[in-house]
């Protein structure tokens, strides 16, 4: 099992050139957040920007919305009031103009049908928070294809699989390999050493991070860094890998300056720059 480090994410990130562009870095779409629930959106757009996105569209419920007004960088379309009166017509028109797709964060419970759209239109897609909570409830990992990454906790994987949490957490390598297998799809199952494990059989280690991450926010960020990632070219596999060493390299740049209990989500939001100066 592969370990990931500076060297090999360096190769799998490189360079921009010269010459990109906001086309070049692709167009990321992000279906986030409830009435009660703007911050994981908010959240998922940053790591997205921070992360590179080239343009960056962000649906979410009317009561959402305020909550972009410090984040001008995004384009924030209504949907209406909630999830379960979503526009299709809407949505489809969306996801046909993304590349890339992030579905789940701070949705709440009303988000089946919109989630269900976005796998059956085989698009790149992350899948976090309560996108997983979706597919798991309504049965939908039949959805689940090449182009999809799913970034459960122990909780989420155990609500996917019928698993006990305490069979994820003692041996998540061989659960992060068989489920990616079975389902056709990336698995990044997160915990103190993440799993990045691929539906062809290559499975790696993320040992960067910090307790700091263990609060809300940190798994909204990893998603949008992986959209990020996405939209500028790379295939799943290697934009979880990315992202899960991304965010935890860049939490330990932020712990030089704040110690772990102090260390916020948006701290390693900011730190994301210096980690991919880096590369």
């Amino acid at each position: 099992m592969l370990t990931l480090d500076h060297e090999y994410i360096a190769n799998i990130v490189g360079l921009r050139p010269k010459s990109s562009h906001k086309g070049s870095n692709g167009r990321g779409l992000i279906l986030a957040g409830s009435g009660g629930l703007s911050g994981a959106a908010v959240m998922a757009s940053c790591g997205a920007l921070r992360g590179g996105i080239g343009l960056l569209k962000v649906l979410c419920p009317e009561r959402a919305r305020p909550a972009f007004y410090v984040l001008p960088e995004a384009m924030v379309q209504s949907l209406g009031e909630s999830w379960a009166g979503c526009d299709k017509a809407q949505l489809l028109e969306l996801i046909s103009w993304a590349d890339c797709i992030c579905a789940g964060p701070g949705m709440g419970s009303e988000c089946t049908e919109a989630i269900k759209t976005v796998l059956e239109s085989g698009k790149r897609v992350v899948v976090d928070a309560d996108g997983l909570n979706a597919v798991s409830r309504d049965n939908m990992q039949r959805l689940l294809h090449n182009n999809v990454i799913v970034t459960p906790h122990p909780g989420e994987m155990s609500r996917l699989t019928g698993l006990d949490t305490g069979e994820i957490t003692s041996d998540p390598a061989r659960i992060a390999g068989k489920y990616a297998e079975q389902w056709g799809c990336t698995v990044l199952l997160k915990g103190s050493e993440s799993h990045i494990a691929s539906f062809d059989g290559r499975i790696a280690k993320n040992v960067s991070g910090n307790p700091g991450l263990a609060k809300g926010g940190s798994g909204d960020v990893l998603s949008g860094i992986i959209l990020a990632l996405l939209g500028q070219g790379l295939e799943t596999y290697d934009a979880a890998c990315a992202g899960a060493y991304l965010l935890g390299t860049s939490a330990d740049r932020a712990m030089d300056v704040l110690r772990e209990r102090m260390l916020m989500s948006r701290d390693v939001v900011e730190a994301v720059e210096e980690t991919l100066k880096s590369f």
